[in-house]
């Protein structure tokens, strides 16, 4: 009995609330895929969710093949004229082809059009979760807190170099600090990177010099984290905490803040990875996100819908890297092609797909390890 219940928690608890984030994600992904490609012209042969052997499936009245496949694990469009999932072109196939079955073709098409199509996965990833952030800005409001320090940790950084209660944190590295949360966005992904501080106090502007100590700290789920730390807080009574009740068009802004915030957060991680400043082994996979989304699913349906616009930023960003098999991958040899006013040879767009394609995997085994080399330790 007690093993029923522990798969039914694994698959109602964890399975099914990753398969929600995940099918929300890439559905709307490879939708941005299938309308731009529809509109411009380009014969959509399958729209699939999941990989591998079908599950079901039904072909509309353009001969598009609509399926649901057995690994869930993403999903594809695969146009008129491509050879696999990836959308690397069949040659042999676009040779055989008159002009009238060319132009309806993915390699037959204009090359803006073909950009157009493979850049609006990602585009539709950044708009879903904007528009996620903005509904939830709307209806939730934004809680901020003035950038106060309330109180200094003992023998912290911000000890060290000096920072005092009533310290009122204007700017960092001349990056000016609107609000508390501003404060620790800057100083969490820098661990040990030297800043300059500027604080009004009382009246007089200060500079100060602080370096982030690393620190791990662990969150309401034990999931444990490195993270810069300066060693300060702040409160009610100082911070003068507050909702703020923002209009359509605020929350729309304050939605693009949030998707660019984990762009830059995205792009930092990777640079910190290049100079040894961070650790890849925060690096999570497909089992990670799954645990993820499962605890996310105990705090409601709102912070589930924030969770799926994280990982829509997060793949939208990812897709547009310069590998091939991605967008971005496909993105460059258009550019290639737009100046070289010529497609980019066969030869070296099959070995590119290769080489493009086997690093894709090796990340996602090296992630899977993170995953699961803690049952391990």
């Amino acid at each position: 009995m007690e093993i029923l219940v522990s798969v039914y928690d694994f698959l109602i608890g964890i399975m099914l609330p990753f398969l929600i984030v995940l099918t929300l994600v890439v559905f709307v992904h490879e939708m941005g895929h299938y309308l731009v490609g529809r509109w411009c012209g380009i014969r959509v042969m399958t729209f699939s969710i999941g990989f591998g052997p079908e599950l079901v499936g039904f072909n509309d009245t353009h001969g598009t093949r609509w399926r649901l496949s057995a690994i869930p694990l993403g999903g594809y469009v695969k146009f008129f004229g491509d050879e696999n999932a990836a959308s690397a072109p069949d040659f042999a196939q676009v040779d055989a082809m008159d002009q009238a079955e060319l132009s309806r073709s993915f390699p037959g098409a204009n090359v803006w059009k073909r950009a157009a199509t493979v850049a609006a996965g990602p585009i539709a990833n950044f708009l879903l979760a904007i528009m996620v952030f903005a509904v939830m800005f709307s209806i939730y409001g934004k809680p901020v807190a003035d950038p106060v320090v309330a109180l200094v940790q003992p023998d912290s950084a911000a000890e060290q170099a000096g920072l005092l209660p009533g310290d009122i944190i204007t700017a960092i590295d001349g990056n000016p600090m609107v609000e508390f949360e501003d404060v620790r966005r800057y100083v969490t992904p820098r661990p040990e990177v030297e800043m300059r501080l500027t604080v009004d106090r009382d009246g007089r502007a200060v500079e100060v010099a602080i370096t982030p100590r690393r620190s791990e700290i662990t969150d309401q789920f034990g999931n444990k984290m490195e993270v810069g730390l300066i060693g300060v807080g702040t409160d009610e009574t100082v911070g003068n905490f507050r909702r703020l009740e923002l209009n359509p068009a605020e929350s729309l802004v304050e939605g693009v803040k949030s998707s660019w915030y984990i762009v830059a957060r995205t792009v930092g991680y990777i640079g910190n990875i290049l100079v040894g400043r961070e650790k890849p082994d925060q690096l999570g996979g497909p089992i990670k996100v799954a645990q993820i989304s499962g605890q996310v699913a105990t705090l409601g349906v709102g912070a589930l819908l924030q969770l799926a616009a994280v990982l829509s930023v997060s793949i939208g960003f990812l897709n547009l890297l310069p590998v091939p098999v991605l967008d971005g991958g496909h993105l460059v040899f258009y550019a290639i092609e737009i100046i070289r006013g010529k497609p980019v040879g066969e030869r070296v767009q099959e070995i590119a797909f290769k080489v493009g394609m086997s690093l894709v995997l090796m990340l996602m085994v090296f992630a899977t390890w993170n995953d699961v080399s803690p049952w391990f330790g």
